[in-house]
Parts: structure tokens; C-alpha cells; sequence
């Protein structure tokens, strides 16, 4: 009897123990199930392709001069493999150079389903050509057509001619056939702050909203008020404050960097469209994430948060070298496809 009661006692003190214990950590659990991808572990071999890129990039932006960081970036990424198994079409969108590019499969130049997408490279770097690859991957991915945009760049072009350019490409597609329930506004870096303030203008006007945004690795935080922009400042070679302090300098001078207009934390999300945001566990602006998307979430926006372990600032942009990227880029196409409104149609 004696050894029954001593089983019963102990059953029920581990139970109580796991409890406290859980109720302990629950306040510090993300409350976002995506996050679940920070508790991956990083292969090896990952580890190894973002290492190789690391150095290659902390020799890129050794330059401090806007315009000479935009050649080497240029140079880096002119030494990258085009993308296959697409057509491509430059167009003239609303007076922005832009490339519409689509599989070759589907044999046509307009379809009916859109990403439009926003590179990234601070406001003063990356064209048609430096993001030409992951554009072609996201419109074989999602059967889709990618319209590329080369919007106005830093130091020639301030706020708001980014934002601008973004709207007149969405308005042009719009134009040729695209109805809003079919395009998809993407970016990653400045493109992602892009993607999010073009639509927080469409919401806040009353117009036609795309049917989802992607942000990947966005700046939502000009004021760089981020806990992470510090504690990862050694681990990201593309992004630092130091470096967003040159492009904020660049980008609105000294205009307040904490306006919704220029940095999306502190705009109303109320009604925005389904939002995927996706960030390395590496940056420095995985904070800048990680409280949009607490903002998002209590404004009620369907909003979903991925952290990708290893990873550093715009390694979505190398599928060609990362294996990650590659990962990443089909999470993109497979979430704009769920939310066009013809669906995977082909």
C-alpha cells in the first residue's frame, strides 16, 4: 500500500512540476506557430553556404559611398546565373522600368495572376538585373507572372519617389488586366518596407488592395529602436545601424523616421491584406519583424511570421547558392498562390 500511495504522489508531483514549469515559459513563447522554424537546427551544409556568402559580402560593402556600393553590388551579382526556363518582356509601367517575366510553360505575355515585386539594396542599389533570378523563381514557383520594378534609386531620388513608383507599377497592372485579387505585392529589404507602405497608402485612400503581401527582411523601423540591431550586429554583414543611419540619412533626411509613412511600425495595420513576413534568426532587423508582426496580429491582419535559423539579411536572393533561399522562395510562391482568388490555375 505504502509503495501505491508513494507512485500516486510522485505521479502527481511531476504533473505539478511540468506545469509550473510551463507556466513559467509561456509569457516568453512567440505566439506565432511559424516561429516554430527557429527551433530547426541549421545544417551544416547551410551553415557553410552562408558563411561563404558572408565573406563575399563583407567585401561588397566595404565602399562607403552610395553610388560605389551600387557598382559593387552590381559587380557581385553580374557574376550570378540568370535565371532559366523564362520569358522576360521589359515594359514601360506607368513610367517605371520594370521587367515582366513568366514561365516559359505558359506561353503567354499577360496572365492572370501577378506578383509584383520589389527588390531590395537600401533605396541606393538593385535593378532588373541584380534581382532577376529570385523574381524568375517566384513566377516558375507560383505559375505566375512577376512584374520586376527598377523604381528611382538614392542618392538622385528621395522619398517618396520609391513609393510612388511602387504605386504607379501596381496601378499599371491593374490597367493591363490584373484585377487587385490576383496581384501579390512582394519585397525583401527596402523592398518589403516598399510592399507594406504602398499598401498602407492604397488602405489609407480607399483603393484597390492586393490580395497579399510578402515582406521579407523588411525595415519597418527607420528610428532603428530594435533590440536585435544590436544584439546581431556582428552577425549580419548586409545590415547594421550604422548602415540603415546612411540610408535613413539618404532616404528622408531629417524628416521624422518615426512618421507611418515612411516606417510602417507605426502605422495602423487595420484592414491590410494577409501579410507573410519572413526573417533570419541572424539579423538585426529581426526585431524590426518580429514587432510588426505583433502589431499586425492585434489589428486583427491574418499575418504570418517566419524565423529562419541562420539566416543573414536577403539570403532569399541567392537560390542559386543557398539552399535556404530556395526553401524561403517556395514558401513565398506557395503562399501568393493560396491567396490568388484563381487560385493555381494554369
Amino acid at each position: 500500500m505504502n509503495g501505491f500511495w508513494f507512485f500516486r504522489f510522485m505521479r502527481l508531483f511531476v504533473a505539478v512540476l511540468i506545469a509550473t514549469v510551463a507556466m513559467i515559459l509561456l509569457p516568453v513563447l512567440p505566439t506565432s506557430t511559424a516561429y516554430a522554424l527557429d527551433a530547426a537546427s541549421q545544417t551544416k551544409a547551410s551553415n557553410n553556404q552562408i558563411d561563404k556568402l558572408t565573406e563575399a559580402l563583407r567585401q561588397t560593402y566595404a565602399a562607403q559611398d552610395l553610388r560605389q556600393r551600387r557598382a559593387a553590388f552590381e559587380r557581385l551579382m553580374a557574376s550570378t546565373p540568370d535565371p532559366t526556363r523564362v520569358q522576360i518582356r521589359h515594359v514601360d509601367a506607368n513610367g517605371v522600368d520594370a521587367d515582366l517575366i513568366w514561365p516559359a510553360r505558359l506561353h503567354h505575355p499577360i496572365g492572370r495572376r501577378a506578383i509584383l515585386y520589389l527588390h531590395g539594396g537600401g533605396f541606393y542599389s538593385g535593378s532588373l538585373r541584380t534581382h532577376r533570378n529570385i523574381a524568375g523563381s517566384l513566377a516558375k514557383a507560383a505559375s505566375a507572372d512577376v512584374l520586376l520594378v527598377g523604381y528611382r534609386l538614392l542618392p538622385e531620388n528621395r522619398f517618396p519617389a520609391q513609393v510612388d513608383d511602387t504605386l504607379a507599377a501596381y496601378r499599371w497592372l491593374l490597367a493591363s488586366g490584373y484585377r487587385p485579387e490576383n496581384v501579390v505585392i512582394a519585397g525583401e529589404s527596402v523592398g518589403g518596407t516598399l510592399a507594406i507602405e504602398a499598401t498602407l497608402y492604397q488602405l489609407r485612400i480607399k483603393a484597390p488592395l492586393p490580395a497579399a503581401v510578402v515582406a521579407m527582411s523588411p525595415v519597418t523601423d527607420f528610428a532603428a529602436t530594435g533590440e536585435s540591431m544590436t544584439a546581431n550586429a556582428e552577425n549580419d554583414p548586409f545590415m547594421g545601424k550604422a548602415e540603415l543611419e546612411i540610408i535613413r540619412n539618404a532616404y528622408i533626411g531629417d524628416k521624422s523616421p518615426v512618421a507611418p509613412e515612411r516606417s510602417p511600425l507605426y502605422a495602423d495595420m487595420t484592414g491590410f491584406p494577409p501579410l507573410l513576413l519572413q526573417v533570419g534568426s541572424r539579423e538585426t532587423l529581426l526585431d524590426d519583424t518580429r514587432r510588426l508582426e505583433d502589431k499586425a496580429r492585434k489589428a486583427g491582419v491574418d499575418v504570418t511570421a517566419e524565423v529562419w535559423p541562420g539566416m543573414i539579411h536577403q539570403w532569399q536572393i541567392f537560390p542559386f547558392w543557398i539552399e535556404d533561399a530556395r526553401k524561403s522562395n517556395r514558401k513565398v510562391a506557395e503562399f501568393a498562390v493560396s491567396h490568388f482568388a484563381d487560385g493555381s490555375e494554369e
